[in-house]
């Protein structure tokens, strides 16, 4: 690959917000908005006012990138401690532990969207599973009042290491778990204050916006608009008068479960792409989240404290239309009961490759029951070999991309593995632990920066699913539809894979340390989101890997604009004649992932002459390889 001749350090060096802070005697705030799933192209003045005002007075992060896979943990991970994933071992929200974890229902293959079970796994991995510090951490450690409120799992993994029950500065914090046996406890002075309010100390539940529906029942038709009213009035009715009061700098997170629950659990389409996560119910779902960030800036108004407060808006990822489709797969041709004919089960990755490789296998979510006959996996995830505690191989179900895992390091199983997978039409793209060796038509996991200093293990495949357009009658990243290993059902909404619709995220900022009514064009990333957030509260904290982002200078007031360059990564062909392409871009030395996989088979990585093109690049190109 062609070298830029401009090399970019990690960290930009740009203004320094810490010494202008001080120059003005104005401490600055931060509040980092993280709309759930948000599509970066359905925002408008008329959808989400809101975040349309910020994007267009404020900052346009019109090139913007979600991290692969495009999951919500894994996004969570980056946003709060500005690294890639190969430092903080959160591949995706169902990973491989290796080794039982209680909480999450005596599994190998935890479901990390959970207090508790990010609680267990810290404990196993000395303390802190992301092995790097996260900005929620390193404010508190400086004397910032810091808060987290809202979706269960990755609001509390902005500071999952505080021990509240240890003297000294916490976090604030309010999830789905508020008020129950697993929650966060919320000290005496938040408990008076919410009393005052008059609000309770236990979060609403999410209501029918929690009902996913089955194959013959419609899921959810609503918002999760009372939960997310709760977060929104402890947010401006508690959180930020008393922040104001203590009259210190402070960093508070907002991750607004919307619109994603509404898009995964749409009663829309039931078994039907159209109009799958494009009606009314998803764009309920926006309007929430918009709702909520009207909110937070109405009472940074009325408290005086918008001048003094920067907001950054990034969705952790983008979405996609469910499909269940397949000619290839022998689990679509067996009859479930809880399947539609010729669909894919759930699990449908682990019960192929059983088939495939000629292994037992195993349900790790149901006490290792082994499957057979017109069975799946409970969760999809299976564990397969002769013997369940010591398996061959582990896969690790996630929706629009999978994690799979060999224990043993065998190479030649990885070898029979991926011929099976190259045979299978929802497979777009493969990625391979680099130590396992060179295969052809897949790309080592480094290349995506899933190789780093992670505390948890490193899967040694992970396999991307096949993505397409609908005709939506939009553009093309708002039509994604993708083959998704889920519970969920054709028409419902989903995300993971490595097309442009999943990884263009919605990105926007405004504040005094922003530029006002800036385009940019370059591209960024959630990475970066962490890196910059940091930058802005000139947070410092030690470092393990070195997977980092850089801090998005060219936002901000006499920040340098860095260049851009668009780049192509090739795998060898394998027999067959496929290969797993990555699109990508490039600032200095950091890499964006625009999408990739098997052309013709991921969205914005089209065959030779296709006219579908990739939303949001426009930036100079110079192309490598």
């Amino acid at each position: 690959m062609r070298r830029s001749l401009v090399l970019l350090s990690a960290g930009l060096t740009v203004l320094s917000t810490g010494l202008a802070s001080a120059q003005n005697n104005t401490p600055r705030n931060l509040i980092l908005f993280i709309p759930d799933g948000l599509r970066a192209l359905k925002v408008t003045p008329e959808t989400a006012p809101a975040m349309a005002e910020v994007r267009d007075k404020g900052v346009n992060f019109k090139n913007p990138h979600s991290l692969f896979p495009t999951f919500t943990m894994a996004n969570g991970s980056a946003m709060s401690t500005g690294h890639y994933l190969g430092d903080t071992g959160v591949f995706s929200n169902t990973i491989w532990t290796n080794y039982t974890s209680v909480p999450a229902g005596d599994t190998v293959v935890p479901f990390i969207e959970n207090d508790a079970v990010l609680g267990d796994i810290d404990e196993h991995f000395k303390g802190n599973y992301l092995n790097e510090e996260t900005i929620l951490k390193m404010a508190r450690d400086k004397g910032f009042s810091t808060a987290a409120l809202g979706k269960h799992g990755p609001t509390y993994q902005f500071d999952h290491t505080d021990k509240p029950e240890k003297a000294g500065l916490h976090s604030i914090v309010f999830d789905d778990a508020t008020g129950g046996k697993i929650g966060v406890a919320l000290s005496d002075e938040v408990k008076d204050a919410l009393t005052k309010a008059g609000l309770p100390t236990a979060t609403p539940p999410r209501g029918d916006n929690s009902k996913a529906g089955d194959a013959k029942t419609p899921g959810t038709t609503v918002a999760n608009v009372a939960q997310q009213a709760y977060f929104a009035d402890v947010a401006t009715k508690v959180v930020l008068p008393m922040f104001k009061a203590r009259n210190k700098p402070f960093v508070l997170v907002f991750w607004s479960r919307d619109p994603d629950g509404s898009q995964h659990n749409t009663g829309d389409s039931l078994n039907q792409i159209k109009p799958g996560i494009n009606g009314p119910t998803s764009m309920a779902g926006i309007k929430n989240a918009d709702t909520n960030l009207a909110q937070l800036r109405k009472a940074l108004d009325e408290l005086g404290l918008a001048a003094s407060t920067n907001i950054i808006v990034s969705a952790d990822h983008g979405f996609s239309t469910i499909s269940k489709e397949s000619k290839t797969s022998p689990s679509a041709k067996i009859s479930y009961d809880d399947t539609p004919k010729d669909f894919l089960p759930m699990g449908f990755l682990a019960l192929d490759l059983a088939k495939a490789l000629d292994l037992p296998l195993f349900d790790p979510n149901d006490k290792n029951a082994k499957i057979e006959g017109n069975k799946h996996p409970k969760a999809g995830n299976g564990v397969l070999g002769k013997d369940p505690t010591k398996p061959d191989l582990v896969v690790a179900t996630n929706g629009g991309s999978d994690l799979i895992y060999l224990p043993s390091k065998d190479k030649k199983l990885a070898a029979k593995t991926i011929k099976a997978l190259l045979e299978q039409d929802y497979v777009s793209g493969l990625f391979v632990e680099d130590a396992l060796g060179r295969f052809p038509g897949t790309l080592p996991l480094s290349s995506i920066n899933l190789r780093g200093k992670s505390a948890t293990p490193t899967p040694s495949i992970v396999v991307n699913f096949r993505s397409y357009a609908s005709d939506c009658g939009e553009a093309p990243t708002n039509c994604s539809v993708q083959v998704a290993d889920t519970v969920l059902r054709q028409g419902q909404g989903m995300h993971g894979s490595f097309s442009r619709g999943d990884t263009m995220n919605f990105m926007a900022a405004i504040g005094p340390d922003f530029k006002a009514g800036y385009v940019d064009e370059i591209p960024v990333s959630n990475a970066d989101v962490g890196m910059t957030a940091a930058r802005l509260m000139d947070l410092r904290g030690a470092r393990n890997g070195d997977l980092v982002g850089r801090v998005m200078s060219e936002a901000m007031p006499n920040g340098t604009v860095p260049k851009a360059y668009a780049g192509t990564l090739k795998s060898k062909p394998a027999e067959g004649g496929l290969m797993t392409v990555l699109n990508f871009q490039r600032v200095g030395t950091q890499r964006y992932f625009d999408a990739a996989g098997f052309p013709g088979r991921t969205l914005g990585l089209e065959d030779e002459g296709g006219k579908q093109k990739t939303a949001g690049e426009k930036t100079p190109a110079a192309a490598s390889s």
